[in-house]
This record gives structure tokens, sequence and C-alpha cells, in this order.
């Protein structure tokens, strides 16, 4: 397959004045993370996309822009609050780098709304669905919205307003609200600011002649625009003369002071409410708002004016995605029924339970191509086998209305030991894994938090049973969270094995992480913070001394990021002598590939599709023998320091064959949905991937189930 043509990088130096410390060797984590938004947004320009996918991708484009500035920004916020300069690998500090961020944060919402004006929203009116205000409508339907606004809008709507006697409102963190201006009887001037509720739908269907249009059209008005066209009933006797909406998004990580939290449940508690209370790191307000009015916004949010964000209608695209409820489903991605693996089919094993299917054979899952059932089947069996003696878990992102923590509580009841670790600082999910940790403990569940300074991001389950005179210890470890919704939409991979080695290892992780343990090394797990790095490192150095040999040193990796410095600097080494690298990595890569002298060896691709790509593969040739390990980790700081992550080996010949050539050729091999990095930075989509012929990765696996 021919790829594209790199392009010549101006920035690096030649490689003979290059040494692996240069700063023009490392891309910025923050602008490289953009670039991957960049690659959600040409999924929504892609008119290869079914419609409303489109439109589903520019919600996913304005939720993660809002998570970028929680975190991201806000994370450099506080270093230059705190006055660090330190340089990243890049040469950046943090001014330099939010100086970086806005013109492409800029360049970035005004594209998007190119798309939905330019392109989508007349797409949408072909196929009959628009959207309306009050001016386009008749005086009936006029009068039904009114109706509708009495009825259902008013009684929940509370302006605030703003002088003298009455403070500025608090704005909610992501919250959408109107800045109003009114003019009172005497002819002065007031402010008020409204919530738009989200509690109230957000998409309002028009009807017409008191039903619902038979025809393909649907008639939708915006609920912020119906309640600016009623502004007058909220202020009598007043004239409303604009109103304006606008869009806050606040500093959202959540710090916790472990050292000095006596409840660390009860302190993430708080730190969660306070997090709509979090510093103002943007302001979104549309192209029409008036100076005097944005003077006020600015001023009493106590924002940067270089925060403000300027843009057309709509304010927040994370709202695009309630469109998705219209039921036109040959405007959406076919669906599909995931596959349950031979081994596992009851219809091909009639009589044959989950533990000895396990005991046969090592079984993978490939997900979402593969049902997430027999993970929850293997807890559910596990909590009604009176063998069963002991269940334990990980849970990171389990999700609502969980069938997991069912399970669980199901062992519970009947007389099993459980131990669950909750990671109660998984970001954004922390309400969720709180009420869940409340839920099990008043159970009698024994629940663990975690680490002091870590978090537990390993995805592993450990079910022990009795059998005859022995113990066996099946187990779970997953590249993804233990969340059946996630799990049909993130691509991920399972193993279920009655190993000796990995459960137990797996017993003595469970061991440290609810105990006290100085273990250094393990039979088979690559473990974080303990020793992932330096085996990672030992297997890097192996490929390179195989490619000295002659053996042919080859690497492969798949994960969401790449950014640390030693493992870069160590993929730099093994280029240098040759080794060939193909990395696979959907976001943020620090890494420059094709620098002459440097990572002229290493090619990267990133893959955005229908679904996300979530797996972590780290595949070493390794002579021939062909070591393959999953897990948990990414290549990140944070994933390899900071937090208690897995990687586990793969040593079934049948299931390392299917890996490395079902799946990783594979997506080796996409020309429809893959982007190639250039050594500047930047990324090129393949020039055959409009051909009828185009090898799409994720549809290919759809097909192959």
């Amino acid at each position: 397959m021919a790829q594209p043509k790199r392009k010549a990088s101006p920035k690096p130096a030649p490689a003979a004045v290059l040494s692996l410390d240069d700063r023009g060797l490392f891309i910025n984590r923050e602008l490289s993370l953009l670039g991957f938004q960049r690659r959600v947004l040409e999924e929504a320009f892609d008119p290869f996309n079914p419609l409303l996918e489109r439109v589903k991708f520019l919600s996913i484009l304005g939720s993660n822009l809002d998570e970028f500035f929680m975190v991201r920004v806000a994370g450099l916020k506080h270093q230059v609050d705190a006055g660090l300069d330190e340089l990243g690998p890049d040469g950046l500090n943090a001014v330099g780098q939010l100086d970086a961020i806005r013109p492409v944060v800029a360049q970035l919402m005004i594209d998007a709304r190119r798309c939905l004006h330019d392109s989508i929203l007349p797409e949408l009116a072909e196929e009959g669905i628009e959207f309306v205000t009050i001016q386009d409508v008749d005086e009936v339907t006029k009068k039904r919205l009114h109706d509708y606004f009495l009825q259902k809008v008013y009684p929940v709507l509370t302006p605030l307003a703003f002088d003298p006697g009455r403070p500025f409102p608090h704005i909610s963190n992501l919250s959408l609200n109107l800045a109003i201006l009114i003019r009172g009887t005497e002819g002065e001037n007031h402010f008020a600011r409204l919530k738009v509720p989200d509690s109230l739908p957000q998409l309002i269907p028009i009807e017409a002649n008191g039903k619902l249009r038979r025809s393909r059209t649907q008639r939708f008005i915006w609920l912020e625009h119906l309640i600016v066209a009623h502004l007058g009933e909220l202020f009598p006797g007043m004239e409303v003369l604009e109103a304006h909406p606008f869009h806050v998004t606040r500093d959202a990580d959540v710090a916790i002071q472990e050292l000095e939290a006596d409840d660390l449940l009860e302190t993430i508690e708080e730190s969660v409410r306070q997090r709509r209370f979090g510093d103002v790191v943007r302001v979104k307000v549309n192209q029409e708002m008036p100076d005097q009015i944005l003077e006020i916004l600015v001023s009493n949010l106590e924002a940067e004016w270089n925060d403000v964000y300027r843009v057309e209608d709509p304010i927040s695209f994370v709202r695009l995605k309630h469109l998705l409820q219209v039921d036109r489903r040959e405007l959406r991605d076919k669906s599909f029924i995931p596959r349950i693996p031979p081994a596992l089919d009851p219809k091909l094993n009639e009589g044959a339970d989950l533990f000895s299917t396990i005991r046969r054979g090592d079984i993978l899952l490939h997900h979402p191509f593969d049902s997430f059932d027999p993970v929850v089947d293997l807890l559910r069996k596990a909590a009604q086998d009176p063998d069963v003696l002991a269940i334990k878990m990980t849970l990171y992102r389990v999700g609502r209305n969980s069938p997991v923590v069912d399970c669980l509580l199901e062992a519970n009841e009947r007389g099993k030991q459980v131990a669950v670790l909750v990671e109660l600082k998984a970001r954004f999910d922390e309400e969720s894994n709180i009420e869940w940790a409340r839920r099990l403990e008043a159970q009698g569940v024994h629940v663990v938090y975690g680490l002091l300074g870590l978090k537990i991001h390993s995805k592993l389950a450990l079910v022990v049973r009795k059998e005859g005179d022995t113990i066996r210890r099946y187990t779970h470890f997953g590249t993804g969270n233990y969340n059946v919704v996630t799990a049909g939409l993130y691509t991920d991979l399972s193993l279920l094995t009655c190993d000796e080695a990995l459960g137990a290892d797996a017993t003595d992780l469970f061991n440290h992480l609810t105990g006290y343990s100085a273990k250094k090394s393990y039979r088979k797990l690559l473990v974080a913070p303990v020793d992932l790095f330096e085996r990672i490192e030992a297997l890097i150095k192996r490929e390179i001394e195989h490619q000295k040999q002659g053996r042919g040193g080859y690497i492969i990796f798949k994960m969401n990021a790449l950014a640390h410095q030693g493992i870069i600097k160590l993929l730099y080494q093994a280029s240098q002598a040759g080794v060939k690298i193909d990395l696979l990595i959907r976001g943020a890569c620090s890494l420059r590939p094709g620098v002459p002298g440097i990572s002229e060896t290493i090619t990267v691709r990133s893959l955005v599709g229908r679904f996300l790509e979530h797996s972590r593969i780290y595949y070493f040739r390794n002579g021939g023998a062909h070591d393959l390990y999953l897990g948990s980790a990414d290549m990140m700081p944070r994933n390899l320091h900071r937090r208690v992550e897995t990687l586990f080996p793969i040593e079934d010949k049948r299931l390392k064959k299917y890996i490395r050539e079902d799946i990783l050729d594979t997506y080796l091999l996409d020309e429809a949905k893959v982007r190639t990095m250039q050594t500047d930075g930047s990324y090129a989509r393949n020039p055959h991937r409009d051909q009828p012929k185009a090898i799409n990765a994720q549809a290919r696996f759809l097909k192959s189930r």
C-alpha cells in the first residue's frame, strides 16, 4: 500500500548536530492533543460518514474541547499562577503553551462551525431535519409554542438580577446562560442573567395542526431560542433590549491533599462539589454580544480577556448530541450484534460451563466486535457458583446501572468474600464511583479506595474457586473499563485465563492494593510504578540487540498517547540502530518521526473511526519468538510513575498469531480512517481513502465477527 509522502521538517537541525535531548525532537503534548481534535473534526467533514454520525463527531469535539480546557488549560494556568517557569521537553513553558494553544483552538471553533453551517445543516434540511426560530413559523405554531413555554418552561426559569443590592450570580461550569439587557419604566438599563435549564428537553419538536408531521420533515427549535422569544413573560412591564447566550468553562481538575485527608471518600465528594466553583478558564459568547455586556461578564467572572472566544451559534457543540435522538436509522451507522466466540457459544458447547471452557485454553475477546457479555457472565457465574470462595476486582470507570456491580452484590449476599478497589479519583467519574462505593460498603463488601498518591488504573478481576482438593484462580485482564456501555463504543481487548502464574500475580497485586507490600517484581505481569518502565526499557533494548545481530528488530506499539520522554528517547535509539517501529497512537504523540539520523525507521499512524480506539498492545519481534503484552497503560509519565498499571503477556501461540496478524496487521493496512504523522507534527490522510476497496480496519473487524 502506498503511504503518504512525509514532508521535510524545517524544525530539527541536521542530524549530525542533534542530540536526543534536542528540543526540536519533541512535539508539545497539548498541541498534539489539539491535533487529535482536528482529526475528530475531519470525521465530521467526511461525507462518507452517515449524516447523524457527522453530527456526533461535532458533539464529541465539543465535549473534548470542554475537557481540554477544564483539565489541560487549567493545569497550565495553575503553573503560571504558581510562578513555575519550567520548560518542557519541547522548550515551551506554561505561558508559551497557553499562547500557542489559543489560536489553534480558535481556528478549530471556526472550522467546526463552518462544517455545521455550510455542510451539515444544509444536508440535514435536505433530509427533512430543520432548525427554526419563532420568526420561521406560522401564527398557529407560535401560539402552540407560547403555550408550551408557559406550561413547561416558564415555571423552571429563574432570572437573576445584577445591581447594587444583588450580587453577580454564580455561573456554574459548562452551563448555557443568557445575558439580558432590560430597560426599566424610567428608561434605566438593567442586566440580568438567566440559566437555560439542562433539566428540560433542549430540542423542542415543532408540531403542525396539532399533530407531528407525518412526512419525513422534522422541525425543531432550540430551548434557548424559545426562551429568548418569550423573555417578556419574565420581565413584565419592562422592555427587553437584547439577549445573548454565553457559556462558561471552569477549572475542573480535582486536587486531593491525601496526606491531610482523614476520609478520602468525603474529601473527594467535597472536591467534586467545589468543581462547579473552579476558576474560569474559558468564556464563549456569540458574535453579536456588545462590549458593554461582555465587560460585565469578564469583570464579574474574574476571567482574562484572552480566555474569551467569540463564536457563531450554537455556543455549545456538546448539545448537538440531542439531535441523535431523532429516529432516522438510515442516517446512522448500521447497527450490529457483537459476536459470541465459538468457545463460549452455548449452542455449540451444550453442557459446558464457563470455568471448564477457560480451563481448556485462554480466551481473547476483541470488543466491541466480540461481546462484553462473557466478562459479565464470568462474574455472574462466580457469584452464583457454590464453589467460588472469593471475587476481587478493580473498578475505574464502571458507569451507572452496572450489571458488574450487581454481580458483586449478589456474590456478597451469597456469602462469598468480595473485595473491590474503587478508584475515586477517576476524573469525571468521581460521583458515579462514590455512589457505587457507598452502595457496596452498605452491603458489607470490602471496599478499598486506592493507594496514597496513586490512581489505580489497572483493569483486572480475580475469581478464586475450590475445585476438589485444589484452589484455582480465574482472572480477567482487560485494556478497558468494566463499563458495559463503553464496551460497545470503544475498541478493547479482554483475556480470560486460569494461568497459575498470572493468577498468583493478580493475588499479589490485590494484596499490595488492599494491604501492605514491598514487592519489587512479578512473575509475568508488568506493573507500574514497580517495574513497568524498566521492563519496557529492557524489551526495547533487546530489539536493538536483535537488530545489531542481524535478527531484524521490530516493534509495534498501539496506545492512546505517547509523551514519556524516556520512552521516546529509547525509541529514537532503536531507530538509530535500524529497528523498524510502527506506532499506532490515537491521540497525543510527542515523538517526531522521519527525522534523518534519528527516527527514519519510525512511522506514526492515528486512526479515528466509528469506535474510539482504546486498546493498548505492545509487540516485540524478539528474534521471531514474538512477545506480546496488552494492558491499561499508555506510555505517559502519569501511567508509568503515578498510577498502578498492568501489562499482561499473551503466551498462547494461537492468540499471539491472531493479535499480530488479524488485529495489528489490519490496523497497519488501514487506508480509509488512518492519518500518518509527518515530520513537522501534522497528519496526512491516505490518498486512496475514497477508493471503494480502501481498507477500513474497523469495518473489516465488523465483517469478520
